[in-house]
């Protein structure tokens, strides 16, 4: 005598299909949050690219013998300013009085977003050969709680602005 009662075969397709299913959710709501993590961001850097833009922008609105940074504000012993690859011993410097923004070469700034940016300034001299000396500024804005560089824009300016 052969069995043929089906009973229990019901309970068995719903619980494979409620596996099925949770997978699935999971699998959602794993791509939400890759997509909200990916959002956060791209907010934080297109934040840290407006505030580099900023700053870059008190150095076009001044004259080139205003393009400094203050002697009494560079952060001597600084370790996260003096790693970054644009920061060089003999950079522009004199005093500044009052210290403005554009002479502060490492400051927090508040972004639109509400987070506090840490945006470092570098000035240094270039001269092409055979041609005029410039100034070369380069913005670094960073993450100030990674201190991880979200943002870098870099302008050269001739002696002939302002």
């Amino acid at each position: 005598m052969r069995l043929r009662g089906e009973k229990g075969f019901g309970m068995f397709e719903l619980l494979a299909a409620l596996s099925v299913l949770n997978i699935g959710i999971l699998a959602i709501v794993a791509a939400f949050n890759s997509g909200a993590i990916a959002l956060r961001r791209a907010s934080s850097i297109s934040t840290a690219a407006a505030l580099g833009d900023k700053q870059m922008e008190l150095y076009r609105a001044v004259a080139y013998n205003a393009i400094i940074l203050d002697t009494t504000s560079v952060a001597a012993t600084d370790s996260t300013y003096q790693a970054d690859s644009a920061y060089s011993a003999s950079q522009v410097t004199a005093t500044c009085s009052p210290v403005v923004d554009s002479c502060n070469p490492s400051r927090s700034v508040a972004g639109a977003d509400h987070v506090n940016y840490r945006v470092d300034s570098y000035i240094v001299y270039d001269t092409p050969s055979g041609g005029r000396q410039l100034k070369k500024v380069t913005i670094v804005v960073r993450d100030s709680s990674t201190v991880k560089t979200l943002a870098r824009v870099s302008s050269t300016f001739d002696q002939s602005t302002g």
